[in-house]
Parts: structure tokens; C-alpha cells; sequence
């Protein structure tokens, strides 16, 4: 077993870094600076992590940007759930943390990176959404370090060592072009208005006591900002989850049956759009029948190319819901390109997790499959990785 020594270093300047030889390996240090957003006043405190160069794998880095209330959460259980292991807080860590860890996975909200807090957003006149509510610098520096293997310190502290997979979500991973070139793939959580405003009334009126009233104006006191800063993020996504109105029931306005879009990007790395039944066929599906139990409204399927703010995207719909899950496998039959390591498993994915919101809908079923893209993307990259260096030394 090697033991390679290590030393600190302070600086109140810029990012530095500092590279030492232990005698076993290189051993490289980055100090930065921190924010105290609880506070909302920056303070001279170091930010200090250190990388030892043991042959440390370096992470696979994903972003997912998606309004407050749009089932990121969720999204992200589906995802570590694909990797193995169950996503907890830091050990010993802040109780209050929104960063979870799984064998495999690290998740970091990025509402870690708020320069204000509640009361400094107030002052100021912003929203959360603002950013300059937000320290971009920061999260560029700390998103960085931990695409180059080396670990990392959050305010309040919590050491983030480099996993395999490093999933950075909340309102901005997109915006900040440094950081969006860091991203190896994006998701964008697209939920319509109509929605949105159907599931607020749902949860802060029958949960919160909340009035009508009070959740329109919530909604758009927010609205400006959501389409100045966060909606145009989507155009950056490799895929978008875009969440809609049911159209198998007239003039529905309850929010509970959706029709769900998968639009996925031609063209990225490492990422082989889903299709149904004929890749580049424009299809409609209505599976409702012996093998499949759909009760009113029923179950409707569409496939097709398209464009998406200029690019060839592969779009992939589902509209209404599932009675039963352990039919779904008749519908994944009839998919292609799912990433999946044996016949069945989106299925078995979606029946693990029957009691997530959207399990009975193509939220669940959309997120599953990307959360498997993700996995192969994953292996494709480590794959590529180890086979440089044996091309190197053929040289």
C-alpha cells in the first residue's frame, strides 16, 4: 500500500495551485475562495482541496436544469437507482445537506452556489433565479476540480470526493458557458405552464392552505426570470423531458394525465437516441389491446424526427397512463436503443420505484431511460479512457 504525504497552502488571490513530488506520487493542490451565502457577505476564508494522482478515475460530469418543483429530485433517486446503492447525505456531514452520495453517484444542488440568501435576495430586489443571486465563479472552479479527479470542499463544509458519476442540478447548470463545456451530458426538465400551474394548486392548496390567489402571483412574480435565465437553457440539452397537457381529454385542465416528450439530440457523443419500431420513421402508436390494460383515456405512442432551436432532435411521445407497470414490458419491447444490460429492465426500474411520482406516466418511464443512456454513456467513456492510454503505448 503507497502512503503519499501531503501539505497546505493558503492564498487570498486567485484560484492556485500548487504541485509537489512525496517521492511515491504527484500530489497537486487547489485553494479557492468561498462565499458565505447564508449570510449574503463574501469573507476572505480558503476553500482548500487536494488531489493525490494515485490513478484516481476521473468523473463523468452531468447537469440537470429544471425549475424549482419539477421533479428533479425524483429524477435524480431513478438515476442513482440505475448505478447501484441508495443516495444518502454525507456521513457526519451538514444535516441540512442537499448533496447525496451513492456507491457510484454524487449529486450536488446547485442552490449551494447562492451568493444571498432570502433575506440579501430581498435587499436586492432579486430572485433565486437572478443570476447575480448566484456564484458562478465558484461553481466553475469547484465543477472543474472535480471533472479533473481532485476533491472538493461545499460551504458548509462537506468533502466531495471525485465519483464516477458527478450530477450538478438545479435552476443553472447550463448557463454558465464554462461550466456547460465541463457537462460530458444535459437534461432539461421542460414542464409547461399549464402543468406547473396544475401541480402547484395541487400540492399548496390541498397541502399548504395556500389561495388561489397566492399561487398565481407567486407564479408570476417568477415567470420573468424563468424566461430570461433558466428556459433558455434547454436549447444547450442533449435531451429534454418536456411535460404537457393531455390531449386524449378535451380542454383537461387537471394536470393529472400528461403527455410526455423524450427529445433527444442527434449527433452527441457517446448517446444513441431511443426509437420506436423504425429509427427516422414518423410513427403513432396506439398499444391499448390485449396486451396492454388502458382504461379512459387510454395510451398513445408517437415517434418521429424533428428540429429543436436548429438542431435534428429524435422525439419519442407518450400521452396518457399505465394501469398496470408490469404490462410496461410490452411497450419496451417494441423500443429500441434503451441502453438496457438485459431484456426487461426498464421494467423492472419502473416497478422497483411503482411509488415515485410519474411511475404510471412517461415522466417515470422517460427518466428510467435516461437514466440508462446515462449509465451506457458512462461505460462508453471509461471504455474510450482506458483504451488511450493502450493505443499510447503501442506507439
Amino acid at each position: 500500500m503507497a502512503i503519499c504525504g501531503a501539505h497546505t497552502t493558503t492564498s487570498l488571490h486567485s484560484p492556485c495551485t500548487t504541485v509537489s513530488n512525496t517521492g511515491c506520487f504527484q500530489q497537486k493542490q487547489v485553494i479557492f475562495f468561498t462565499s458565505n451565502r447564508r449570510s449574503g457577505r463574501r469573507h476572505g476564508g480558503a476553500r482548500t482541496f487536494f488531489q493525490v494522482s494515485c490513478s484516481v478515475e476521473k468523473p463523468v460530469i452531468i447537469g440537470l436544469a429544471a425549475d424549482s418543483g419539477c421533479g428533479k429530485s425524483t429524477f435524480m433517486r431513478r438515476l442513482t437507482s440505475v448505478f447501484g446503492g441508495a443516495a444518502e447525505p454525507p456521513k457526519g456531514g451538514n444535516p441540512d445537506s442537499n448533496t447525496l452520495i451513492s456507491d457510484t453517484t454524487t449529486v450536488i444542488c446547485l442552490d449551494d452556489y447562492h451568493s444571498l440568501d432570502r433575506n440579501g435576495r430581498k435587499e436586492k430586489g432579486v430572485t433565486a433565479l437572478d443570476p447575480r443571486a448566484n456564484n458562478f465563479d465558484l461553481m466553475y472552479e469547484q465543477v472543474k476540480a472535480i471533472k479533473e479527479g481532485l476533491t472538493s470542499l461545499l460551504d458548509p463544509p462537506e468533502v466531495i470526493r471525485p465519483p464516477k458519476i458527478f450530477v450538478i442540478e438545479g435552476l443553472h447548470p447550463m448557463f454558465d458557458e464554462r461550466v456547460r463545456d465541463l457537462l460530458d451530458f444535459s437534461i432539461y426538465l421542460d414542464i409547461s405552464d399549464d402543468v406547473k400551474f396544475a401541480w402547484k394548486i395541487q400540492r399548496d392548496m390541498a397541502e399548504r392552505g395556500h389561495s388561489l390567489e397566492s399561487i398565481k402571483a407567486s407564479i408570476e412574480a417568477r415567470k420573468p426570470d424563468f424566461d430570461a435565465f433558466i428556459d433558455p437553457q434547454k436549447q444547450y440539452a442533449d435531451a429534454v423531458i418536456e411535460v404537457l397537457p393531455t390531449q386524449l381529454i378535451p380542454d383537461d385542465n387537471e394536470g393529472k394525465v400528461l403527455r410526455v416528450k423524450l427529445i433527444m439530440k442527434e449527433g452527441v457523443k457517446n448517446f444513441n437516441p431511443v426509437y420506436l419500431f423504425d429509427e427516422g420513421s414518423s410513427i403513432t402508436w396506439v398499444p391499448c389491446g390485449r396486451k396492454l390494460t388502458c382504461s379512459y383515456p387510454g395510451i398513445k405512442f408517437a415517434y418521429g424526427p424533428d428540429t429543436y432551436y436548429g438542431h435534428e432532435v429524435s422525439v419519442l411521445e407518450m400521452d396518457g397512463q399505465f394501469d398496470r407497470l408490469d404490462e410496461l414490458i410490452y411497450v419496451e419491447s417494441h423500443l429500441s436503443n434503451l441502453s438496457t444490460k438485459f431484456y426487461g429492465e426498464v421494467t423492472q426500474q419502473m416497478l422497483k420505484h411503482a411509488d415515485f411520482p410519474g411511475s404510471n406516466n412517461g415522466t417515470g418511464l422517460f427518466q428510467t431511460i435516461i437514466g440508462l443512456k446515462i449509465r451506457d454513456l458512462y461505460e462508453q467513456i471509461v471504455a474510450e479512457r482506458a483504451g488511450a492510454p493502450a493505443e499510447a503505448a503501442k506507439v
